[in-house]
């Protein structure tokens, strides 16, 4: 009997071993994640962020949440991703292009956007629509620049925060056609359109998601549109280069980050689930109805395209004197 038992406890064991190892376990998302917004509510990324929450939600099981960080020209939200624990359950939502900027404008930065931030996906281009006050007497863009050069000075040019593409975009056209005006910052993308609406600021370049909708409402006056072509959603609207106006490449390219270092499996998911989310009807007619153009560019084009910005934008910032403080 004793004989035997040990042979069935043998033979177990003997089975056992050949059945494949248990696999690890897999990385998922644990508890509530984050999507941190560095700008004040109502711009062109919290728009966004919070268009894809929902359905970034329901992909992943568990709450995500849109948090708006505002305040310093965005860094301060992303400084608080790029220091937060490398889990992937921090995500940060906003104008790449702005956070390209940052290492060039500010010598202080509290974090490398290269080394402490990891791209997920691009997730769309918006060109920016040039719109004054209905108070300014200026009607198009000739009419503009003739004013201004006769008024130096008068004009305030109302932006998101200093060192943000809308900051230098008015710097680099300004310096281009030799004119004067105020830069004036605010507190975020929606403030700086509410100065403009209340003719407190004459002048705004900034996104056409977050801006066109008061131009079709008449709180502000569109003079033209930056990007390779005219929107179809403002027909009317002249691009930069039919209105010989420079900078038009200017926009704002959306991007969503996470801290450096998390679980690659979790990135992946990410990107997956944004792709898809990016893809389904009702979000791309949403970003195309307020101007934009979906870029589902995953991560390793996304860091490519950042490189590469910091590069030629630090190369503008030089070039036109520009400061961030």
């Amino acid at each position: 009997m004793i004989r035997s038992l040990g042979f069935v406890v043998a033979a177990a064991l003997a089975g056992a071993a050949l059945l494949p190892a248990p696999a690890e376990a897999q990385q998922t998302f644990s508890r509530a994640v984050r999507i941190v917004v560095p700008y004040a509510p109502g711009g062109t990324s919290d728009i966004l962020a919070r268009l894809i929450a929902p359905k970034l939600q329901e992909a992943i099981g568990q709450a995500v949440v849109v948090e708006n960080k505002p305040g310093g020209s965005g860094n301060i939200g992303a400084d608080a991703v790029a220091k937060a624990p490398k889990d992937g359950h921090s995500l940060l939502l906003l104008d790449v292009g702005t956070l390209a900027l940052a290492p060039s404008l500010f010598p202080d930065l509290t974090f490398d956007p290269q080394k402490d931030l990891a791209p997920v996906g691009m997730i769309m281009f918006a060109p920016y629509v040039l719109a004054v006050s209905p108070a300014t007497p200026a009607k198009s863009v000739a009419e503009l620049i003739s004013w201004a050069k006769a008024n130096p000075g008068k004009l305030a040019v109302a932006n998101s925060g200093i060192g943000g593409m809308n900051h230098v975009t008015p710097i680099r056209i300004a310096k281009a056609l030799g004119i004067e005006w105020k830069n004036v910052p605010y507190r975020g993308g929606a403030a700086a359109t509410r100065a403009v609406v209340s003719g407190e600021s004459q002048v705004i370049f900034n996104g056409v998601t977050a801006t066109l909708p008061f131009v079709k409402n008449n709180q502000l006056v569109g003079l033209a549109v930056s990007g390779p072509e005219r929107l179809k959603s403002a027909p009317d609207l002249p691009t930069f280069d039919e209105a010989k106006l420079p900078a038009g490449d200017a926009g704002t390219w959306q991007g969503l980050m996470v801290t450096a270092g998390s679980p690659p499996e979790l990135v992946a998911k990410l990107d997956t689930e944004l792709k898809k989310i990016l893809a389904s009807p009702d979000i791309a007619q949403k970003i195309a109805d307020l101007g934009g153009t979906v870029k589902a560019d995953g991560p390793a084009a996304f860091r490519t395209w950042f490189a590469d910005n910091v590069k030629t934008l630090g190369a503008v910032v030089r070039e036109n004197g520009i400061k961030g403080e």
